[in-house]
């Protein structure tokens, strides 16, 4: 046994956390940027203390909210393209619960953080002790076993010298391509600060390498055999493709081969939309482009997805009896979907092998593919051009309230702007190499069919989770990661209510963000699948006791915390509040009053969701009889 280093458990986690590197294409960094706190009992005087004695390289950020600032996490290492990661302390009780939503969205998006929640004592001596529960089972169950279904690699320390296996295991998960997700370690809170003689080789330059994984010959074979084999094969990017970097490659094999390239969202701005060749995004929220060369592909090359139903229209997306599936995927359980052939390998390496193989090979798409492209970017015009009219909109938005019920909207919240309107002229004002981000709600889905990326990697959507409240904390995590970019949440009203607390994190640290607020006075996109499938508006809208719509004033309370704000409720205002946004070093908030249901609709498309069987109400059961047609033509698995 070599020299020894007495140390707190928390200051043995700190020592280790400045020591890990990673390395990617021979490019060597730390791993570890910083660490988010919210200090309380459990964490302050163990973690605490030893990053008040000692943080090294990594930086300390203060969050408001445990959720909040873990979804600042989660998007810093989305934007770094998991390469780089934050760590997130929590006191133990109420502040280790509030981790469990954002444990969950970084799981659902494959995505790396390190969560170090608090926990009780694990000499018991003192329990019950504050925010301590009890089950009479089992004195061992404390709020983090929560965190045990929504994390890839969990972990209890109830003694000093358990910290060095666990860390070696949690970040074998953290940088694994296939497996990444989050890592929680929990450490009691006598065990925070009690010593141990941790050898020094334990504190060693430690280097992760995430290697590109090869694909063997074999599975070129194999793959070679479909694409040859395929009239009209699609490209289907993911995010795999983005977190590999394949942009270049899947250009140039788009190009060669006259393949058309479809996304999904957590695939966007791999490729910019000006490429000739790409059709936008597909399924629910996709463009009719890429919805009309899903269903005439006859092979769907998968680069990197997980397949989920808004990428599928609940499998009901494609021509099943005739399209075939080659899914090349880090993770052999997602290669195997849809019946597809798998090629369990880095998007990167595999496009480019399976480029060198197909020389004189061609799509037979031919012309449809600009055809397709420009029957859609003249249908975002259109959207682009819907204006409000008291007597009906011209051209007429599709929408289930009456035109009585809008113009109540627009008197009470003084307002006529349409939602597309507004989404398309902050599209053209903002500089192409701005991020957007944004999570849940209709926006998405606006953001998906009418947001024209025009350079790569400026698209960031969490739509693993669809998490609301993560598009403002998601901002900051942003921003941490692009400092020199302009960042764009974009937040409808409904989300802004549920989390916007590290708004003032943003402003705290100086760290500019831009909030879009896009208010209608409700949940809007629920109240769109209430009524769209039978249902009355039911507790959806924002009306007060006496039946009246709410007008919240949210730039007053932005401005109440230090923000820059603007109400535009034109598009000319709206484009003018972006224009002076950019001058400010202050983080910006710009409210757009917008009328419900003037947000874009489905082209070709199908959400399976669950409708009552059984209802009193004609329009449910014609619902439920739409539901049952549309899984005929479902696939089943």
């Amino acid at each position: 046994m070599g020299h020894t280093i007495r140390l707190t458990t928390a200051q043995a986690l700190i020592k280790f956390l400045n020591q890990q590197y990673i390395c990617v294409d021979g490019v060597e960094t730390p791993f570890v940027e910083g660490i988010f706190t919210v200090f309380g009992h459990g964490n302050v005087l163990g973690i605490g203390q030893a990053l008040e004695q000692d943080p090294g390289h990594l930086k300390v950020f203060q969050g408001k909210n445990e959720q909040g600032m873990a979804h600042s996490a989660i998007a810093y290492a989305k934007e770094k393209l998991r390469r780089s990661i934050y760590a997130v302390t929590a006191s133990s009780g109420p502040g280790s619960a509030n981790l469990v939503t954002a444990a969950a969205t970084a799981l659902a998006n494959n995505l790396p953080v390190l969560l170090l929640p608090a926990d009780t004592f694990a000499s018991r001596q003192p329990d019950p002790v504050l925010q301590q529960f009890e089950q009479e089972y089992s004195f061992a169950v404390t709020t983090n076993d929560a965190l045990k279904p929504v994390s890839r690699y969990w972990d209890r320390i109830t003694r000093p010298e358990q910290l060095m296996s666990s860390l070696l295991r949690a970040f074998e998960v953290l940088t694994d391509p296939a497996r990444s997700g989050p890592a929680t370690i929990c450490i009691c809170q006598d065990t925070e600060g009690e010593a141990f003689d941790y050898d020094e080789g334990f504190f060693r330059k430690r280097v992760h390498y995430m290697d590109r994984l090869q694909p063997s010959v074999r599975e070129l074979d194999a793959a070679e055999e479909l694409i040859r084999a395929s009239k009209k094969p699609l490209l289907l990017v993911g995010g795999g493709a983005k977190y590999s970097g394949a942009r270049e490659e899947l250009i140039a094999f788009s190009q060669a081969y006259h393949i058309p390239l479809v996304e999904t969202h957590a695939g966007k701005s791999t490729v910019e939309y000006t490429f000739a060749n790409h059709l936008g995004g597909t399924g629910v929220l996709g463009t009719s482009a890429a919805n009309a060369a899903a269903r005439e592909a006859d092979l769907v090359i998968g680069i990197g997805t997980r397949y989920t139903d808004f990428t599928t229209s609940s499998k009901t997306a494609f021509d099943f009896e005739k399209t075939r599936f080659l899914n090349i995927n880090v993770s052999r359980m997602q290669g195997y979907k849809l019946e597809g052939v798998p090629v369990v390998a880095d998007a990167k390496v595999a496009i480019t092998a399976l480029h060198e193989r197909l020389d004189g090979y061609q799509s037979q798409f031919g012309s449809r593919v600009s055809e397709l492209k420009a029957a859609w970017d003249a249908e975002r015009d259109r959207l682009g051009s819907v204006r409000f009219g008291r007597e009906g909109f011209d051209p007429e938005i599709k929408g289930h309230f009456s035109q009585e019920v809008l113009n109540e909207y627009a008197d009470a919240l003084g307002t006529e702007l349409p939602q597309t309107a507004a989404l398309i002229a902050i599209n053209e004002a903002v500089d192409k190499e701005s991020v957007v981000v944004c999570s849940a709600g209709s926006l998405p889905g606006d953001l998906q069919r009418l947001w024209n990326v025009e350079a790569p990697n400026t698209y960031h959507l969490e739509y693993g989770y669809s998490c609301m409240g993560y598009e403002v904390a998601g901002a900051l995590g942003i921003r941490l990661a692009k400092p020199d970019r302009e960042v764009y949440a974009m937040v409808g009203d409904g989300s802004f209510l549920m989390l916007h607390s590290e708004l003032v994190t943003a402003l705290q640290t100086g760290n500019k963000i831009n909030l879009m607020l896009f208010d209608n006075s409700g949940f809007g996109c629920i109240n769109n699948l209430q009524m769209g499938n039978g249902g009355g508006s039911f507790h959806c809208e924002f009306r007060n006791h006496e039946g009246n719509v709410m007008n919240i004033d949210y730039a007053k309370i932005a401005e109440g915390y230090g923000a820059k704000v603007y109400r535009a409720n034109t598009v000319e205002e709206v484009k003018a509040a972006v224009e002076d946004a950019k001058r400010q070093t202050v983080s910006t908030l710009i409210e757009m009053k917008v009328l419900p249901k003037t947000m874009s609709e489905g082209y070709d498309n199908w959400w399976n969701v669950g409708v009552a069987e059984v209802s009193e109400n004609q329009a449910v059961q014609a619902a439920y009889e739409r539901r049952a047609e549309m899984l005929k033509t479902a696939k089943q698995y």
